[in-house]
Order: structure tokens, then sequence, then C-alpha cells
């Protein structure tokens, strides 16, 4: 990467770092972007040479954060020496993912907030990196080594992330109906079930 690549890059993660410290201390309504600007020490022409408004930088942080933490779940999955089938493997990311959320409060007060289809589809199509394949690309690679075939596969995994979500933010920043860890196993069988009826015959 170029001096000049670098810098862009760099005051493009400086602006989405800021806006969500932001939106985690002052809520998005009252974040600004003249607040983002000032807090990143950009100038606010800057800001549109990267995002078109603020709605735009909170879609892209939406997806820059959840595909770390997909893309270091699946780094852990791939570190492993002993093979998964592709149910054990949705199995396993999913608790990987739900571990780092665990340990990242404002990170799941953004998401429970923010989360749409619309950034479900920037999640699955996003190209973290270079040399990062997009996350369906990475989930494809995993369906085509599956033992069993399955019908309809990205409302599969949309269906899967929206109970993982919508079950275990609660969980993990007020501990209801109960404590993520007592939640995990009624999830992980109701995502077995969700796969299981998916597969084809």
């Amino acid at each position: 990467m170029g001096k000049v690549e670098h810098n862009k890059r760099q005051k493009r993660d400086s602006l989405l770092d800021s806006a969500f410290s932001l939106f985690i201390d002052n809520g998005f309504t009252k974040t600004s972007i003249s607040d983002i600007v000032k807090q990143a020490g950009v100038a606010k022409g800057t800001f549109y040479l990267y995002f078109r408004d603020k709605y735009d930088i909170r879609n892209h942080l939406i997806t820059s954060k959840a595909n770390q933490v997909f893309q270091a779940a699946y780094a852990e999955l791939t570190a492993r020496d002993e093979e998964m089938d592709f149910e054990d493997q949705v199995l396993f990311m999913a608790d990987h993912i739900l571990n780092q959320l665990a340990a990242n409060h404002n990170l799941v007060m953004l998401l429970s907030k923010h989360l749409s289809w619309g950034s479900f589809k920037n999640f699955l199509a996003a190209t973290p990196g270079r040399d990062v394949p997009a996350i369906y690309t990475t989930f494809e690679s995993m369906l085509s080594e599956a033992e069993y075939t399955y019908r309809d596969p990205e409302l599969m995994m949309y269906l899967i992330l929206e109970l993982i979500s919508g079950t275990s933010f609660n969980a993990i920043l007020y501990e209801q109906p109960v404590p993520l860890e007592e939640l995990k196993p009624h999830l992980y069988e109701t995502v077995k079930c969700i796969l299981k009826n998916y597969r084809e015959d």
C-alpha cells in the first residue's frame, strides 16, 4: 500500500472509530457529522470523500465491526486441527462470535439498535480487505464441502443470524431472560433445527 492510500485508509478508519465512540456515548441521533470530524481531527469535507451522510457511516461501521467479529471466528475455526462438518462449523463460529460480543458490550449496543436487512446484505457482500473474501464467499466455500445440500442458503443464514442476534443481545447486556451461558444450549438446539429443516432430501 502506497503512502497516499495509507493516509486515506487512516483518515477513513479515524472517522469510523470516532463515529463508533460518539454513537455509543451520545447516541446516534445526538451525534452530528461536525462532532465526528472534530473528534477524528479531519476537515468536514474529508468526511464526504468517504461517506454520503451520517446513516452511511453508521452502515459502514456496522458492516466493518460485524466483519471483524466474523473473520476472527473463521480464523479460529480454520486454525483447528480436528475436522468438523458444516453444521458443527456453524455452531463453533456462533459460539465464538457470542463470546466476542459478550466481551464487547459497546459493539452489542450498536448492533442491537441498528441491524436491518440492508445492513445484513452489506455485511454478506462486503470485502473486508484486498486478500480477505466477502463473508458470503466464505459461507459458500463452507457449504461446498458440507455433507448435505441446503435450500435457500442465504435465507437460512439470515434466520440463524437473526435468531442469534435477537435472542442474545438482552442476555449479554442485561442477563435477560437468562444469562448468556444459560441461553446458549437452547439457542444452539434451535440453530440445529433450522439447519436440519433446510437440508434438501
